[in-house]
């Protein structure tokens, strides 16, 4: 029965890590035919992350997949977990899945890898998340069995760190626009040789004009007490007893007079 065929409203494939282990994970490896085929085989490193929700069969926030181990150095070699754009990496160490019924019982293991846009060793972290779940190391498998199941799903970022970056993008934006604003003002650029040129022949010009008004200057008269221009005329008793001053003071008398009698 395929998964076109199975009409259950409601359903959600969101199965446990024992449960990918024991019912999936091991028929597989086993050769073991499974009633619903929801989980698809597909080399998820022939791709990046970003286009395996549309290679999916089943799932809405997770995605599931068989996948060969492509290995880089024979059989025993290590993973080649490289992609188009990017790589997995792996984060911290590997968890161990032990049975509901026998918790003394490892069933399986657990790597968590984060993708990364670029090249090894430097790259740029992405939200893509994957869980690989295999079985135990020593476990034996039949040859040309060499296969995982993985989980790829986005991290869930909160509203607080959309926020920031909604702010952070805003601003970068504001200052491109600025800075493009600003270059557009200045005009054309100067090469630097033409500036240092331009300056040493305004230092030039300057010093010429300097030293032209020196020559040039304007010669104030100096001061001299034999210069009428400069000195107020002296006052002295001997101006009381001139013929103006005389008729002055006969005037003055008349008109007191007059003011007087009226």
């Amino acid at each position: 029965m395929s998964l076109q065929e199975l009409e259950l409203p409601g359903f959600r494939f969101h199965p446990t890590a024992e449960e990918l282990i024991n019912f999936y994970l091991k028929r597989i490896i086993k050769d073991k035919k499974l009633d619903y085929n929801v989980i698809a085989f597909v080399n998820i490193y022939l791709h990046d992350p970003w286009e395996l929700p549309g290679l999916a069969r089943i799932g809405e926030r997770e995605w599931y997949f068989f996948v060969p181990i492509n290995r880089k150095h024979g059989p025993k070699g290590k993973p080649n977990r490289t992609t188009r754009n990017g790589f997995w990496k792996a984060t911290g160490s590997d968890c161990q899945i032990r049975s509901t019924l026998d918790p003394k019982k490892v069933i399986g293991l657990k790597k968590t890898l984060v993708f990364y846009v670029g090249r090894a060793p430097k790259g740029c972290r992405t939200d893509w998340v994957m869980n690989e779940y295999r079985l135990p190391d020593g476990h034996p498998l039949p040859k040309d069995h060499d296969i995982v199941l993985c989980k790829v799903y986005r991290k869930a970022t909160s509203f607080k760190v959309l926020e920031q970056r909604a702010i952070v993008e805003e601003h970068a934006t504001k200052r491109h626009s600025t800075s493009t604003q600003s270059d557009d003002n200045l005009g054309p650029l100067v090469p630097q040789e033409d500036l240092e040129s331009s300056a040493s022949h305004n230092l030039i010009s300057f010093r010429s004009l300097q030293e032209e008004n020196h020559n040039t200057a304007i010669k104030l008269p100096q001061l001299s007490a034999s210069n009428p221009f400069l000195e107020p005329p002296k006052f002295s008793t001997d101006s009381l007893s001139s013929p103006l001053w005389t008729e002055i003071q006969s005037t003055g008398q008349d008109l007191w007079s007059l003011f007087s009698l009226s």
